[in-house]
């Protein structure tokens, strides 16, 4: 079962479908976002009443929201599967190279083109778009949206509930604290301060946080 009937939903469905040994069920939203009954013919169900309709243990669960709140819709819904005693699946492309000592938590979505290099780990609930390079020993926390083309260099660390750009770079040995945006282009050789916005037109940090431009509020996780 997918959680959203969204676009990247679709995009689950399609590379489940037909990269996977997996067969999708149904989807699932929740309730004051469901709009529609079906969806490729599919039945589109209220998230609160899954439990009922498709029991843990007969089904898996795949979370297929993008970025919203700086990942934390994403998170919270994660977590919520998992309370309710589902597996949380992970979906790597065929087209992938990962290589054998990688690890890759739940409810991760690693698109084609991926290199992720000896002994990188990947977190929970990671979403890696398309032609990304992970360098040796690198590790990306929780929760992190990493959109195309990016270099995270070796022996490097994400923090939890980043969002790195397009075509941004991480140079070798950089700590990126959690909840950063990395924005598209930027190159980053220094350690980052959490919950800042880094881009490719300035050296440090901007003075607007994060948090601010993802509308995160105070209490959310």
């Amino acid at each position: 079962m997918i959680v959203g009937d969204g676009e990247f939903a679709e995009i689950a469905y399609e590379y489940f479908t037909h990269d996977s040994p997996r067969e999708v069920r149904a989807f699932a939203v929740e309730r004051p976002f469901l709009k529609r009954e079906s969806l490729y013919e599919l039945p589109v169900v209220p998230f609160d009443e899954i439990e009922s309709r498709y029991p843990p243990g007969e089904f898996d669960v795949f979370v297929a929201v993008t970025y919203g709140q700086l990942n934390r819709v994403r998170a919270r819904l994660f977590r919520e599967v998992k309370r309710k005693g589902y597996a949380a699946v992970s979906y790597v492309s065929s087209r992938a190279f990962v290589w054998r000592n990688v690890v890759i938590g739940e409810n991760c979505f690693v698109f084609e083109n991926n290199v992720i290099q000896h002994h990188a780990r990947v977190g929970d609930n990671v979403i890696l778009w398309s032609g990304n390079h992970v360098g040796h020993r690198s590790v990306i926390g929780d929760h992190c949206f990493i959109c195309s083309h990016v270099v995270i260099s070796g022996y490097c660390e994400i923090g939890p509930r980043c969002f790195v750009g397009v075509n941004s770079t991480i140079g070798d040995k950089v700590k990126v604290g959690q909840d950063c945006v990395i924005g598209a282009g930027a190159v980053i050789v220094k350690n980052t301060e959490e919950a800042k916005i880094y881009t490719g037109h300035r050296e440090g940090p901007s003075k607007v946080s994060s948090l601010t431009l993802f509308k995160v509020k105070e209490d959310a996780v």
